[in-house]
């Protein structure tokens, strides 16, 4: 693109720019001549995908703003309609950051002006009620605007289809191809009137179906320690927890009120470094039986707990350790049906589905495969997703995850046990499944594909001194999974171990999940044989870093 083209589309996106903010924005650069930072906004478009779109808030077509909202949403209502939905409803669901509410409601004015029918959940909510309100309404399709666990100048605008499950291929190839097909601002009707507002009866309706995920007349005593994260869960979190019987969560109080800006953490997600760490030294202050944390959008749950041989004493579990609880939980509690997880996940839930006689599927990264499971009954990913309500809600729950980790917790403590003891039980009985991930946020995200591109063509034969005896590039496929960018690799030697590796499809970052399985024959060899897993995924980590050329 020649600097006049460059300009010449600049001027032509801010003449129809309906954002005072964004138009003053983009009008400086223009002024200013920055063509390096108009290139960088206009050297393409936000491409919209199975995760929708999310990027950083800004003016131009490589950035989050109204105009790239409004032309998604009109992508959306015609693929609505080139499917006989014309008159159906789409209910819309935001978060607390900026622009969000902007955002929703321009998504409702599509909506209506290309005559299907619109509701806009009351305020800011977690993303499951929105989940949960699709099949509830009867709704066509729904919205979510919101970028999750993102840092706080991204926003993002996710999309399901009436079976409340996010979208999968071919739906966000025809979306896109829809909204591609958006010429001008002008061509979208957007009435200024005409949505639904929701009241509060959704909202009751969600809050009375968390009560089904708990076993009538269990134990409901554990005392938490909660945190928002700046996010929109606190007050459906502890309604749920009041309505359970449960104590009321001691609140991180500087992180409970949403904030767009999340002023206390670098990047609010529980899994960053320095992210928990005011739930830590609440949790010193009122010693509870555990810490929660929710994500900004309140779809992931974080569990930390009392181990005192950790520095400060207190201990994140991993998501592939509440997934193994949860599932045991689950079983104990006479759970039918099939679990699932994403193959990123750890093997470990195969091996207690198998012990308890249920079904079990492996599928793609990502709720949007997960919850499509036939007779799913539970499934999880290691990124702090849980769903254990399909029926309620067909997509990760934070807030009825936290409810069934408080009851097993609430079970354990009437037995003097934790949920420490339990893991302990579920590696002596299958192996102790030790995970890690090496993840490398970027900023020039050519070192991503170069890292992957050096896998392809130069698989390593071994890591941590394990063989590898198979390498799978996943974008061809397998028997039981469709293409996707992604290598799996399987090691035996002394010890089992497998690695994947894939980019993140809502970060700049490359992913990298290990799992190394290490028999235990009794308690005695729990300590053992976590030094050697520890020592084997350090090993591998550092492998693979030299085979990735990162």
């Amino acid at each position: 693109m020649t600097q006049d083209d460059l300009l010449a589309r600049a001027q032509a996106w801010l003449a129809e720019d309906p954002d005072t903010e964004t138009r003053e924005e983009l009008a400086k650069l223009i002024e200013a001549g920055d063509t390096d930072e108009l290139a960088a906004r206009f050297a393409g478009t936000l491409q919209f995908g199975t995760a929708g779109l999310r990027g950083e808030i800004g003016a131009g077509p490589m950035r989050m703003n109204r105009s790239v909202v409004i032309r998604a949403a009109a992508g959306l209502a015609a693929y609505l309609k080139a499917k006989g939905e014309t008159g159906g409803l789409v209910v819309i669901g935001y978060d607390a950051r900026y622009k969000s509410a902007d955002f929703a409601r321009d998504t409702a004015a599509v909506m209506i002006g290309a005559g299907l029918r619109a509701a806009v959940l009351p305020r800011p909510l977690p993303t499951p009620v929105l989940a949960y309100a699709i099949r509830h309404l009867g709704a066509v399709a729904g919205v979510e605007v919101t970028a999750s666990h993102n840092p706080p100048r991204d926003n993002g605008y996710k999309v399901y289809l009436g079976d409340g499950s996010q979208i999968v291929p071919p739906a966000d190839a025809e979306i896109a191809a829809e909204i591609d097909a958006v010429r001008s601002l002008a061509d979208v009707p957007r009435p200024e009137a005409g949505w639904e507002t929701l009241g509060d009866e959704v909202l009751e309706a969600y809050l009375a179906r968390t009560d089904a995920v708990l076993t009538p007349g269990s134990p409901r005593t554990a005392r938490t320690v909660y945190t928002a994260m700046h996010g929109v869960g606190k007050d459906v979190l502890t309604a749920a927890f009041g309505r359970a019987g449960f104590p009321p969560p001691a609140l991180v109080a500087a992180q409970a009120e949403p904030d767009p800006a999340f002023p206390t953490v670098a990047f609010p997600n529980p899994e960053e470094p320095g992210a928990m760490d005011l739930a830590f030294e609440a949790a010193r202050a009122v010693d509870p039986d555990l810490i929660i944390a929710n994500d900004p959008d309140a779809d992931r749950c974080a569990v930390a707990v009392p181990d005192a041989s950790v520095e400060g004493g207190w201990r994140m579990l991993r998501g592939d350790e509440v997934g193994a609880l949860l599932a045991a939980h689950l079983v104990h509690k006479g759970a039918t049906g099939v679990f699932a997880e994403s193959i990123v996940s750890s093997s470990l839930l195969g091996r207690i589905a198998e012990a308890a006689g249920v079904g079990y599927e492996e599928t793609l990264t990502g709720f949007k495969w997960i919850a499509r499971v036939e007779g799913l009954r539970y499934g999880y990913e290691e990124a702090l997703g849980y769903c254990v309500d399909p029926e309620g809600v067909r997509d990760k729950d934070g807030i009825t995850a936290a409810l069934l980790v408080a009851e097993l917790a609430s079970v354990l403590k009437e037995q003097d046990r934790t949920l420490l003891d339990l893991l302990d039980d579920l590696a002596v009985a299958h192996g102790l499944h030790a995970t890690d991930q090496l993840s490398v946020r970027v900023e020039d995200l050519s070192v991503i594909a170069n890292a992957m591109a050096a896998l392809r063509e130069r698989p390593p034969v071994s890591l941590a001194g394990l063989t590898v005896v198979s390498a799978e590039d996943l974008t061809k496929g397998t028997e039981t999974l469709p293409p996707t960018d992604g290598l799996r690799y399987h090691l035996e030697g002394d010890y089992k171990a497998r690695v994947i590796v894939r980019p993140s499809g809502t970060e700049p970052k490359l992913k990298c999940y290990l799992e190394v399985v290490v028999p235990v024959a009794d308690a005695r060899g729990l300590a053992p044989a976590r030094a050697k897993g520890a020592e084997l995924l350090a090993a591998i980590k550092r492998d693979l870093s030299a085979a990735a050329g990162l």
